[in-house]
């Protein structure tokens, strides 16, 4: 036991203890270098932002930042953009990020979905629009034929051609409506229509499909039940004709 205590307090002892620290430092400071030079200690890279960017461009784009790409999704269909660019990415712009990291990104899709064409017929253009948004689908041209249903839709196309309602097409195509003009294509003779009161006037005008346009009373009028058109624009003749569908303004006193 005195030999092994006196081990302790000799020179050789703290002469090796003091060896065996030495090592244990240099060690750790080979292993910490090492370690640093393995996991790139301190060399960071900024994630650009890839917003926007299609991803065939990417690969070599963010190869020269030292970076990989990934699709982590590409089912996501958005009307108003490309099919094929990045939408969202992790990790965000701007971070700080080790290099040979792997951005995943969001792209749209590059074969939009299909859908089934609504049945917009004798749908007012109005409502037509706001059913083919609904749908994901675009509105065209408006194209006016003769027909006596203003702003009605009378038939649709695609890519020139009628389509029928059901057919089934690309989420976000265009899609022109054939929309009647309210006037139609019957051609008939003007009605005479002075000396009528204006109920009168009113009943001949709607038998014949005809609009009553402006109505204009004279400053003396009273009663305008009892009042009569003594003008009337444009005027009857043997020679004028009208379409159903326009407009007669009247003139009463």
């Amino acid at each position: 036991m005195q030999k092994f205590i006196s081990f302790f307090k000799s020179r050789t002892f703290f002469t090796q203890l003091g060896l065996t620290i030495i090592s244990l430092f240099v060690i750790l400071m080979l292993t910490y270098q090492w370690l640093s030079s393995f996991t790139n200690h301190g060399e960071t890279v900024t994630v650009p932002d890839l917003h926007g960017m299609k991803f065939k461009e990417l690969k070599s784009f963010l190869s020269q930042k030292s970076l990989n790409v990934q699709i982590s999704d590409s089912s996501v269909f958005i009307i108003d953009k490309q099919p094929g660019i990045v939408i969202e990415q992790d990790p965000a712009p701007n971070e700080k990020v080790k290099e040979n990291r792997t951005i995943y990104v969001t792209i749209t899709r590059t074969v939009p979905p299909s859908v089934h064409l609504p049945n917009l017929v004798d749908v007012s253009q109005r409502q037509a629009v706001a059913i083919l948004s609904s749908y994901g689908l675009k509105t065209g041209k408006s194209i006016y034929k003769p027909d006596l249903a203003k702003d009605a839709v009378l038939a649709m196309m695609f890519n020139g051609q009628t389509i029928n309602p059901g057919a089934e097409i690309p989420k976000g195509s265009i899609i022109d409506l054939v929309l009647g003009d309210g006037l139609g294509n019957t051609v008939i003779a003007i009605p005479k229509l002075v000396g009528l009161t204006l109920d009168e006037a009113t009943f001949s005008l709607h038998s014949s499909q005809i609009n009553i346009g402006t109505t204009t009373f004279d400053s003396n009028v009273k009663d305008t039940n009892e009042a009569k058109v003594y003008r009337q624009i444009p005027e009857p003749g043997d020679t004028i004709k009208i379409k159903q569908g326009e407009s007669i303004d009247l003139f009463l006193k």
